[in-house]
C-alpha cells in the first residue's frame, strides 16, 4: 500500500498547484509487482531508460493495459531506434537531426506514430544530452517538416542548483516555440515544475523508494 498511498500524496500536492499535470511513474529497475499497484489504481503514465529492460519487463502486460503509454526518458541510441519506436509510446529525450531523421524514415513504414519532446541542454553542461538553447528553434521547424508530432521540451536541471531559474527558462522557450505540453521536474522537485506549468513530471524514487 506504500506505493499507493506515495502517489496519491504525490498526485494531491500536485492537483494543489495545476490540474494540467500528469504524473509519469518512472518505473526503471522496478520488478512488476511493485508497477501492478499503481496499475490498480489506474495509473497509466510509466517511464523507463533501458530499452531492454522495458522489453522484457512489459511484454507480458502490457497487451492487459491497452490505455498505458510508455514514456522512453533515457539517452537514445541510434541502433536501438528501431526497437524504441516499436515498445514506447513517447520519447522525451530526441536531441539530434540524426535520431529525429531515423524515427521519421521508421514513421514513414508504419501506422503508429510517436509523441516526443526535445530535450534542451537547458544548463548548457557539456557532459549532458540535449539541444543547445540556440540552436532550439531551427531544431524544432527540422522535426516539424518531418512531420514528427513533437509536443514540447523537456530538460533536467544542474544538480545543486536552484531548478526553478531553469525550468522558467524552458518555459518561456517551449512558449515561443508555441508548445503546450512541457516535460520536466523529477522526485526533488515536481512541485516546483508543476508551478512553473510543466505538463509532466518524470517521478521514480518519491513513488517506488529507493532502487534496489
Amino acid at each position: 500500500m506504500a506505493i499507493q498511498d506515495n502517489f496519491y500524496n504525490i498526485k494531491q500536492s500536485i492537483l494543489n498547484i495545476s490540474s494540467k499535470t500528469q504524473i509519469i511513474a518512472v518505473s526503471k529497475n522496478q520488478d512488476f509487482s511493485k508497477i501492478s499497484q499503481l496499475l490498480k489504481i489506474g495509473h497509466t503514465e510509466f517511464g523507463e531508460n533501458k530499452l531492454q529492460e522495458a522489453s522484457l519487463k512489459w511484454k507480458n502486460y502490457i497487451h492487459k493495459y491497452p490505455k498505458v503509454n510508455l514514456h522512453f526518458i533515457g539517452k537514445l541510441q541510434s541502433n536501438k531506434v528501431k526497437d524504441i519506436f516499436t515498445v514506447f509510446n513517447y520519447v522525451h529525450s530526441l536531441d539530434s537531426e540524426k535520431l529525429a531523421l531515423l524515427f521519421s524514415a521508421i514513421e514513414k513504414q508504419s501506422d503508429k506514430k510517436l509523441k516526443y519532446f526535445i530535450q534542451v541542454n537547458i544548463g548548457e553542461e557539456p557532459q549532458k544530452s540535449g539541444i543547445h538553447i540556440k540552436d532550439c528553434k531551427n531544431f524544432v521547424l527540422f522535426c516539424k517538416k518531418l512531420n514528427l508530432n513533437v509536443q514540447g521540451l523537456m530538460c533536467i536541471p544542474p544538480l545543486n542548483k536552484n531548478p526553478k531559474d531553469y525550468f522558467l527558462k524552458l518555459k518561456k522557450l517551449n512558449d515561443e516555440n508555441n508548445f503546450t505540453e512541457l516535460s520536466m521536474g523529477m522526485s526533488d522537485d515536481f512541485q516546483i515544475a508543476a508551478e512553473m506549468g510543466s505538463t509532466y513530471v518524470r517521478i521514480g524514487t518519491a513513488i517506488f523508494g529507493k532502487r534496489n
